[in-house]
């Protein structure tokens, strides 16, 4: 996920917040993440978030309270730990490296089938000593250079 801008949120927050209160409820607030890119998160998920952070006891999430948590989920995503869970994803066998019939296997098992072709070209665009396989080093470099860092 590229990172998102100051304006980009507040649109976001703005447009869950039908009621101009300066407020979003847990449903809005769910709604307003899958729109900036953070997928779906259920309910429970999203009452954790909000009884994480500090909002008055009537569970509305203020403006400054989502920007801030956006902000925090942007840096989450970003870091080491979670770029390695994604690479972990995708090396099936354990070799420390994603094999075509590695990121094959992985796009089978999410309902795609984007050819052998396009497979590998993904392979090869991310390869960067030309071994056929994509290391872990290679891996993260791509993600931070799609996520804009």
């Amino acid at each position: 996920m590229a990172a998102l801008t100051d304006e980009q949120i507040r649109e976001a927050f703005n447009l869950f917040d039908a009621d101009g209160s300066g407020a979003i409820d847990a449903e809005e607030m769910a709604l307003a993440m899958k729109g900036l890119g953070f997928g779906d998160l259920s309910r429970d998920e999203v009452e954790r978030i909000i009884r994480s952070m500090h909002t008055d006891s009537n569970g509305l999430v203020a403006y400054g309270e989502f920007e801030a948590m956006v902000k925090s989920r942007m840096a989450q995503k970003d870091s080491p730990e979670e770029i390695l869970k994604a690479f972990q994803l995708f090396d099936l066998d354990k070799k420390g490296k994603i094999s075509f019939a590695n990121l094959k296997e992985v796009a089978k098992l999410l309902g795609e089938n984007p050819g052998d072709d396009v497979l590998k070209e993904m392979i090869a665009e991310a390869d960067e000593d030309g071994d056929g396989e994509v290391s872990f080093e290679e891996f993260k470099s791509v993600m931070l250079q799609m996520r804009g860092k």
